[in-house]
């Protein structure tokens, strides 16, 4: 029998819909996302910590679960929002509802991880009234529906995400190596919520991948004796992460190479004295274009992100070069360090889910290890 559920925003704007997931209350910043598959990856991505998700695809659960494509070890966003809900799956390889079989339903995977979410509600309407008004916080409930209790519920559940410093909420507590040890290149992570593609990207790419704790100093990267260092993708605002901000700007002292993505674009940004503003719905989908001012070719992109560099600032920084720029909007999407070999995108190169275009940063990274 259906639930009822209600998405309350900060607003006073109110849907009632169906409770899907587990039975309960969560709240948190909404936001949307526009891509039209890869739900999976999207919901274990570290980036979405704090943030309840709509998905703008009206179909979702339709190829259920596999527990070898998520890109961390549990689901990341607080709370999901959708139009239609499914619990039924079909996949080529496995379309068993079992426990112990590799697929199983969205609706199992919620559950398992104590998810609240809500569907068959107006999810159009939803994400043109964010476009229009901003990111805002919210509330879904399927346990009390009372305006004003789900009023208090935001304010005291939900910090809003300007100024909040989330990176060393979800990054590793210990050092680790992904996979074998071993590899031509040495390759210092500093995980501020890093998704396993970006991992895996680099090991397909013959590195030895060694992931450090967000708050790891300049010091104990420097005594791995890296071959290079990447900065992760992850969730909150890049500004109050001035121990990450202060272990960058050591590192750029030396001569090892620098790559950041995403929230690690923003930090490379910071440390070389740009700003960042907080952005009003942010980018978060599979098909945002980019141009490269390098190569004068555009790339189609897969992006998460609710801040950005100010390009205002390129002025408080003479060492920092404009790489990529946002086809839609002209945000910045790629910067490089003057005389250094230090770069970084807004975007995710490594996908999963999303487009190939951009998985050559890679390799620059590695050519500029060699």
């Amino acid at each position: 029998m259906e639930k009822k559920a209600i998405l309350q925003l900060a607003d006073g704007t109110r849907y009632e819909g169906v409770s899907i997931g587990a039975e309960g209350t969560t709240s948190g910043e909404i936001c949307f996302n526009t891509g039209m598959t890869g739900y999976q990856e999207v919901f274990t991505d570290p980036s979405y910590h704090g943030q309840i998700l709509i998905a703008t695809n009206v179909y979702i659960g339709n190829y259920g679960v596999d527990e070898h494509e998520s890109e961390s070890s549990k689901i990341r966003i607080a709370g999901f929002v959708c139009r239609n809900f499914s619990d039924f799956f079909s996949r080529a390889l496995n379309s068993s509802n079992s426990p112990n079989s590799d697929s199983y339903s969205l609706q199992k995977f919620f559950e398992n991880s104590n998810l609240v979410g809500i569907s068959d509600i107006d999810t159009r309407s939803l994400v043109n009234h964010i476009r229009k008004n901003g990111a805002m916080n919210a509330v879904i409930s399927s346990e009390y529906f009372d305006k004003d209790q789900l009023t208090q519920s935001i304010s005291l559940n939900c910090p809003n995400m300007a100024g909040l410093e989330l990176a060393s909420t979800v990054s590793t507590k210990s050092e680790y190596y992904f996979g074998e040890v071993g590899g031509e290149y040495k390759v210092a992570v500093m995980d501020f919520g890093v998704k396993t593609n970006i991992l895996a990207s680099l090991k397909s790419r013959n590195c030895e991948v060694k992931v450090f704790p967000a708050k790891t100093t300049f010091e104990e990267i420097l005594n791995y004796k890296p071959d290079g260092v990447l900065l992760s993708n992850g969730p909150g605002d890049p500004e109050p992460m001035d121990y990450a901000i202060s272990t960058v700007q050591r590192l750029l002292e030396t001569e090892i190479p620098i790559f950041g993505i995403c929230l690690g674009h923003q930090v490379l940004g910071i440390a070389n004295g740009m700003e960042t503003y907080k952005m009003r719905f942010g980018h978060r989908g599979l098909n945002h274009p980019v141009f490269n001012l390098k190569t004068r070719r555009s790339e189609i992109t897969s992006q998460n992100h609710g801040f950005a560099l100010d390009p205002e600032s390129f002025t408080l920084a003479p060492n920092v070069k404009l790489t990529h720029t946002n086809l839609n909007d002209h945000s910045v999407e790629g910067i490089e360090i003057i005389n250094k070999k230090a770069f970084s995108v807004q975007y995710h190169p490594e996908s999963n889910p999303g487009p190939h275009d951009s998985r050559y940063l890679f390799d620059q990274f590695v050519e500029f290890m060699s």
